[in-house]
């Protein structure tokens, strides 16, 4: 590897544009476009029956890539599109604003199932490749520059694509799911050493402090990197956002009250019939560093569970990286979170 001094432009070397494939089974290759939304979400639709039944991209996910400052749809998407009108591959590769430790470019895609075999997807990772190596290569930051893809655990020909490619399995996370009706009481109180702290419902009062909490309390994660202002807008605004079941921790920091904990969820309900049961989606779970260890994530995650109770969910359900360092795992296994499904994740490093 080379010297991680040297700016990233230089490590990664020479980057040129990606070329467009060329297949038979596809008529033409082009930047997706706002048009595409309807047809985008009936493929991942297709995808999502094959791949992951228990989850679908919703398609606030699907205009992020239309509308986010940081993506250009002309350079940084591709869909194959077959003679008939029908996407029958999509890629796309976005490289994030937060770059305090690691610059990111993220490749994301898929084959419609009844043309797998043929050379699509191989043709499509190519280019995304191309296109993330072209991206890092514009940087001149001193830090690793990581390219990174993810694979379903039960898609074991993505997972070889991926390997063949020259990515690396660096990580392993699980989907876990709960009954969202607590079958036994849960004891779960702040204790009297934490008299400070409150837990309140989601405010959009809190929009700012809540990010910033998120940012700190993520700085240990694997791979994570801080969220910016237009992200978390879009994230806290969106139609699947679930402000009843989403809930925070207060507390005075240096005079002020700020956030100190959060449990965000999303309510994705074009999710409930792959998954064959109603549910929340917790997102974002975290404490910032000072405030560990006294219970105040347990508390929240209880206070989540109740809401889901009240709004007549049947489950809760969550990813998390079996490996994370704050001991994420084991706080929902002892709270009655069981795997449900797994997928992991690779990394080409420069």
């Amino acid at each position: 590897m080379a010297d991680p001094r040297l700016p990233l432009s230089r490590r990664v070397g020479a980057a040129p544009a990606p070329t467009v494939p060329e297949h038979p089974d596809v008529d033409r290759w082009r930047p997706a476009v706002p048009g595409d939304l309807d047809e985008l979400l009936a493929f991942h639709a297709d995808v999502a029956r094959v791949d992951h039944p228990n989850w679908v991209e919703s398609r606030d996910e699907l205009l992020e890539t239309f509308e986010l400052s940081h993506v250009d749809p002309r350079r940084d998407t591709l869909v194959g599109v077959a003679e008939d009108g029908r996407i029958l591959a999509s890629g796309a590769v976005f490289l994030p604003p937060g770059q305090e430790t690691l610059v990111r470019s993220i490749i994301a895609g898929a084959v419609r199932p009844e043309v797998r075999g043929r050379g699509i997807g191989r043709l499509m990772l190519e280019w995304e490749l191309a296109r993330a190596r072209e991206q890092l290569a514009a940087s001149d930051e001193p830090l690793p520059g990581w390219i990174m893809a993810h694979a379903e655990e039960v898609s074991p020909d993505a997972q070889s694509l991926l390997e063949r490619a020259g990515l690396e399995l660096r990580r392993h996370f699980f989907t876990l799911e709960r009954e969202a009706a607590p079958s036994v009481d849960l004891g779960i109180e702040l204790g009297s050493a934490d008299e400070a702290v409150v837990i309140v419902p989601w405010s959009a009062e809190w929009t700012e402090s809540a990010r910033l909490a998120r940012n700190a309390a993520f700085v240990d994660h694997w791979g994570s990197q801080s969220t910016g202002e237009e992200r978390w807008t879009r994230f806290v605004g969106g139609e699947q956002f679930a402000p009843g079941l989403s809930f925070l921790a207060i507390a005075p920091v240096d005079g002020r009250d700020e956030v100190i904990g959060f449990v965000l969820a999303l309510r994705n309900e074009q999710d409930w019939a792959g998954q064959g049961f109603t549910s929340s989606y917790v997102q974002l779970v975290g404490v910032v560093r000072p405030w560990r260890g006294r219970g105040i994530a347990r508390h929240l995650l209880a206070r989540h569970l109740g809401a889901c109770r009240d709004e007549g969910l049947e489950k809760a359900t969550l990813d998390v990286d079996a490996e994370n360092p704050t001991g994420a795992l084991g706080l929902y296994t002892g709270l009655g979170f069981e795997v449900a499904h797994s997928h992991r994740s690779y990394v080409l490093e420069f």
